[in-house]
């Protein structure tokens, strides 16, 4: 039975929440809510906000932290918190006051008694991901007397914005974008001298050859560099007679025609 109650006020909270966000779309910001017949009151804080107010990040957690204070003679039940973000444009004549209402936020259930003349502080959470823009934030506690009557007790009514989170180059988004960007433009070609492009390819780890240490060698592929220590002994020359090594000068010889006139 008592579960049945339970489920019952639960349900019977939740619309409450959504009413009541609905109706006081339009109140001032500087207008004190109203809770006859119950002392129990509820602030609201982010501590997260910054000095222009609050911003509700999409995608990212908001976290706000309310402060109750109960100064019942009895204690007193809260049941649970939640919500709705409403648009700032003024309401159509005739139109009901939930036509202002861009998103209801999902209600926590705390179920937490709080004895007479005490104070609680309970943490609310809760995601946005809507269009960025500056909408009113309405926080809304849903608490119960003893006697069993259901009160609602308003912890936040201002002005909020909605951002869009702060992209990063390590977002996989991100790359994947940059990438694909890449592959628009054509690629530069690389190219320079072939010593230059040696000494690129070796790391400039290859020492430099002095230009006086290499000699000329004429071959059928036409003139080719090579270093003088590699010139100056290319092979063994022990067993080849002197004769060989030291090749006489060429003699000119006079042509027949030039003999005979003689």
């Amino acid at each position: 039975m008592t579960m049945y109650r339970y489920a019952a006020f639960a349900l019977l909270a939740l619309r409450a929440v959504g009413v009541l966000a609905a109706e006081e779309a339009e109140v001032p910001v500087d207008t004190p809510a109203q809770t006859p017949n119950l002392a129990v009151s509820v602030s609201a804080s982010f501590p997260s906000a910054e000095v222009f107010g609050v911003k509700l990040i999409n995608g990212h957690a908001t976290q706000a932290l309310l402060d109750f204070t109960n100064s019942e003679p009895e204690p007193v039940q809260i049941a649970l918190v939640g919500g709705a973000l409403s648009t700032l444009r003024p309401l159509a004549k005739g139109a009901h006051p939930s036509a202002l209402i861009v998103k209801n936020i999902t209600a926590t259930k705390y179920d937490l008694e709080l004895p007479a003349g005490e104070k609680a502080s309970l943490p609310f959470t809760f995601t946005t991901d809507l269009h960025p823009a500056d909408l009113r934030l309405n926080l809304i506690a849903v608490v119960t007397s003893k006697a069993g009557t259901v009160y609602q007790v308003q912890a936040f009514n201002e002005t909020v914005t909605v951002v869009d989170a702060a992209t990063s180059i390590f977002d996989p988004q991100m790359q994947y974008l940059l990438t694909w960007i890449e592959t628009l433009f054509p690629q530069t070609k690389r190219g320079g001298k072939g010593g230059e492009r040696a000494k690129r390819s070796s790391g400039g780890s290859k020492k430099a050859v002095d230009p006086k240490d290499q000699v000329s060698v004429i071959g059928a592929d036409g003139p080719a560099v090579t270093t003088g220590a590699l010139a100056q002994k290319a092979y063994d020359e022990s067993w080849i007679p002197e004769g060989h090594l030291n090749r006489p000068a060429a003699k000119r010889v006079k042509s027949g025609a030039s003999s005979k006139m003689k």
